[in-house]
C-alpha cells in the first residue's frame, strides 16, 4: 500500500504532463505518481514514463473509465487526483494530503472557484456552468462544497474503495460530490490558485455536450439519492395540472348544473391517480435508500478493516 498516490488519467497532454509530473515530484516526493494512459496519439506516456512516473493504459475512453480502473487497481492512504494539462497548482498537493492523513478527511475538494478561476479560464460558459451545476447541487443535496466540478481532489482509503464509478466521462466529478455527500462522509475545501491552459494544450471538455450530461447526471441522481424529493415534486406537478383543468371544469359544473367536458373530468381523474402512484413510489423507494445507507455503513466498517490489515503488513 502507497502512503500517497497520485493518479493523473491523461489523453493526449504530452505538452505537460512532464511538467506536472516534475512539479509533484519536488512537492511530494514520497508519493507515487500513476499516469494512466487513455488511448493518447501523442508522446503521453513516453514522457510520463521518463518523467517517472508508473504509466499504465486504460482503453475504454473517457475520464469516468480511467478513475474506475485506478480505484479498482491502486491501494493507498491517500489519493490524490489531479489532470495532467497543468492547471492545478502542484503547490497544494501538501495540504490536500495532510487533510486526508492528518485530518482524516474523505474528500478534500480543490476550490478553484473561490481563486482565480474566472480570471484564468478563458471559456466564459464554462464559469457559467460551473456556477450553475454548484448552485444546484448545494440547493438539492444541502452541502456546501465550493467546487462540485473541480478535478483536483483528495480521498482517503475508505472513499476510494466504496465509491461506485457509474459514470464514463467527465460526470464523474459531479458524481464524486454527490457521493460524499449523500453518504455523510468528511469533506474539506482546500482553495487553489487556478490557472488556464498553456498555449497549444486543448481541452477535451465539450462545453455542451458534456454540460448537458453533467446536467442529466444530477437529475438522474437525485431521483437515486433522493427519491421522495424527486417523485414528490412530480406528484406535486400532475396534482397542478390536474387542478388547472379541473377547476373550469367545476366552475362551470356550478353554475348550470352540467359538465359539457366529461373527457376533460376523466383526464383529470387519472392524473390525480398518476400523482397518488408517483408519491408512495418516492416513499417506497426512500424506505430502499435508508436501508441502502445503513448496508454502506456496514460496508465502511469492512473497508476500514482491511485498510488496517493492509497497513500492518507494511510495518
Amino acid at each position: 500500500m502507497d502512503k500517497i498516490a497520485v493518479l493523473i488519467p491523461c489523453y493526449n497532454e504530452e505538452r505537460t504532463i512532464g511538467k506536472v509530473i516534475s512539479d509533484l515530484k519536488k512537492i511530494i516526493p514520497e508519493a507515487v505518481i500513476y499516469v494512466y494512459d487513455n488511448n493518447s496519439s501523442d508522446h503521453t506516456a513516453q514522457i510520463a514514463r521518463e518523467a517517472g512516473a508508473v504509466v499504465r493504459d486504460e482503453r475504454q475512453q473517457g475520464k469516468g473509465n480511467v478513475m474506475r480502473r485506478m480505484f479498482r487497481e491502486i491501494d493507498a492512504q491517500c489519493y490524490i487526483m489531479t489532470d495532467g494539462d497543468d492547471t492545478y497548482p502542484a503547490e497544494a498537493a501538501r495540504e490536500m494530503s495532510d487533510a486526508v492523513l492528518a485530518d482524516r478527511a474523505d474528500m478534500v475538494v480543490g476550490d478553484r472557484l473561490s481563486s482565480t478561476y474566472f480570471e484564468e479560464n478563458k471559456r466564459p460558459f464554462h464559469g457559467v456552468g460551473n456556477s450553475l451545476v454548484r448552485k444546484s447541487i448545494n440547493f438539492l443535496f444541502k452541502n456546501d462544497i465550493k467546487d462540485i466540478m473541480t478535478g483536483y481532489r483528495a480521498f482517503s482509503y475508505e472513499f476510494v474503495k466504496t465509491f461506485p464509478v457509474l459514470s464514463k466521462g467527465f460526470e464523474i466529478e459531479t458524481e464524486m460530490s454527490i457521493h460524499a455527500v449523500d453518504k455523510n462522509m468528511a469533506v474539506e475545501n482546500v482553495v487553489i490558485n487556478y490557472r488556464d491552459r498553456p498555449e497549444g494544450s486543448e481541452s477535451k471538455l465539450n462545453t455542451y455536450v458534456d454540460g448537458i450530461k453533467i446536467l442529466r447526471t444530477i437529475a438522474r441522481m437525485y431521483r437515486t439519492y433522493r427519491p421522495a424529493g424527486f417523485f414528490g415534486a412530480v406528484a406535486l406537478l400532475l396534482v397542478l395540472i390536474s387542478a388547472g383543468f379541473f377547476i373550469p371544469v367545476v366552475h362551470t359544473f356550478l353554475k348550470t348544473g352540467l359538465v359539457p367536458n366529461f373527457p376533460t373530468l376523466i383526464v383529470c381523474g387519472f392524473t390525480v391517480i398518476a400523482a397518488i402512484q408517483s408519491f408512495f413510489a418516492g416513499l417506497t423507494l426512500q424506505t430502499i435508500v435508508q436501508k441502502n445507507r445503513q448496508d454502506f455503513e456496514m460496508e465502511l466498517q469492512r473497508v476500514s478493516e482491511n485498510k488496517r490489515h493492509l497497513m500492518e503488513t507494511l510495518v
